[in-house]
């Protein structure tokens, strides 16, 4: 029986590519750059997804992440600007940015009460405790486990010692939900719990090692009360 549940932040609960879109198109604006064009989103996500992979490798730190992501993005752009000016700016607007995923409220309130519920993340604790903050999320979450606080990344094994140490549940009454299969199913998967997909944009076949796949957060309450 499932008594735990972790879940991931960006693109499970809050819409990182959504603030993406939104950050580039007034950033853009607002630095008089070329106006933003619906293609621009997608050499972002593989960009940046190509980044926090090395993130997740040991590969990179966050500090030289924020160094020279821009200069790659706006290289791929064609963009002539300063990629650190804009990280900047990227970071302040992000910090304050909650837009939820689609049904991210709904799937709070249905398992709120019945399970205990745990924020696991990659990234900048204050951002992000923030950002949960804005949304009205965290007040639904018994604790916060991110990258920065904890000292390692997910999928590292030690990332989830980290959160088993201070969560009082054993491991085969927990779950993870989060849309990376590389972060979060990788990660649940190495650290002995149940894993849940949520592949919002039916990316991935039903062949995946994970325990669920969903693509609609709606789906998942009912199908933890069969676990």
């Amino acid at each position: 029986m499932i008594k735990a549940v972790l879940i991931d932040i960006d693109d499970t609960l809050l819409d990182f590519e959504g603030f993406c879109i939104e950050a580039m198109k007034d950033g853009f604006a607002y630095f008089g750059l070329r106006p933003y064009e619906d293609w621009m989103i997608a050499t972002f996500n593989r960009i940046n997804g190509a980044l926090w992979q090395e993130i997740e490798r040991g590969e990179l730190t966050l500090p030289q992440l924020r160094e020279f992501r821009w200069q790659r993005i706006f290289k791929a752009f064609d963009i002539d600007f300063d990629g650190a000016v804009f990280e900047d700016y990227f970071r302040r607007y992000l910090f304050d940015c909650g837009i939820p995923v689609t049904g991210s409220y709904e799937l709070l309130e249905a398992l709120h009460g019945h399970y205990h519920l745990y924020v696991v993340s990659n990234g900048p604790y204050k951002q992000q405790l923030n950002r949960l903050e804005k949304a009205n999320m965290l007040h639904y979450f018994d604790d916060v486990f991110v990258s920065e606080q904890v000292g390692y990344q997910k999928p590292l094994l030690e990332f989830f010692d980290y959160c088993f140490q201070r969560i009082p549940f054993e491991k085969d009454e927990i779950i993870i939900i989060g849309d990376s299969l590389t972060s979060d199913m990788a990660g649940g998967r190495e650290a002995g719990i149940k894993t849940c997909l949520f592949d919002r944009y039916d990316r991935y076949s039903n062949g995946e090692d994970v325990d669920l796949r969903v693509t609609t957060l709606a789906e998942i309450p009912s199908l933890l009360e069969k676990m």
